[in-house]
């Protein structure tokens, strides 16, 4: 039985601790797997150009040194704590409109995501890529922040695409994604070394 947290971010996008802090912060407590998961944006929407001149996304060129970092502290992390370390992005599709919002955490990607176009091609460019797609906070957060309600409305067209949905984020539960008989995981959505405390999922691995 393994500690997992599949929704973590680092200072690439919006998070607080580079990828080394990220490492010994869960690594140090024995949690024995992780994916880091920056935001990836949309490139042609005002919301997505807004996060590139903030420096809150990945982008085309540095996404390749984030995987090269992800890949240099993944073997730091099997060396020193025995956690394995996945490569991951949130595709973030951010509208004024709630109900067209959707995040997805798509882990074990090789390539660049790009986050434009419809969900469903973005579903099957990270299946393509034989990675997880996670639903991430897909129903209201209980917080005031920016909701990422489109994934749940479309969620018996999307369902068989993706791997789990997110029933408990940050300091919440979801009680309608935890009673929707979907496949579920629970992840923190990390972003400040406080958050280090919250949802996480056992895993039965062999």
């Amino acid at each position: 039985m393994m500690l997992a947290d599949l929704h973590i971010h680092s200072h690439y996008s919006d998070g607080q601790l580079s990828i080394k802090e990220i490492v010994d912060l869960f690594g140090s407590r024995g949690i024995k797997i992780i994916a880091i998961t920056d935001h990836l944006c949309e490139e042609k929407t005002f919301l997505g150009k807004a996060s590139r001149t903030l420096k809150k996304t990945l982008t085309r060129e540095t996404f390749p040194h984030y995987l090269q970092e992800i890949h240099k502290e993944a073997k730091h992390a099997m060396t020193d704590y025995g956690m394995l370390v996945l490569p991951g992005v949130e595709i973030t599709k951010n509208s004024f409109s709630f109900n067209r919002s959707a995040h997805i955490v798509a882990v074990g990607i090789k390539d660049f995501i790009s986050a434009d176009g419809d969900v469903l091609d973005i579903l099957r460019r990270i299946k393509n890529q034989e990675a997880l797609a996670i639903a991430a906070h897909p129903v209201s957060t209980r917080m005031l922040e920016h909701q990422t309600y489109h994934l749940w409305d479309r969620r018996h067209e999307l369902k068989d695409w993706f791997d789990a949905w997110e029933a408990a984020s940050g300091a919440f539960l979801f009680d309608d994604v935890l009673k929707s008989g979907l496949p579920i995981i629970a992840n923190s959505d990390l972003h400040a070394p406080k958050q280090i405390h919250s949802w996480k999922t056992i895993l039965s691995c062999e």
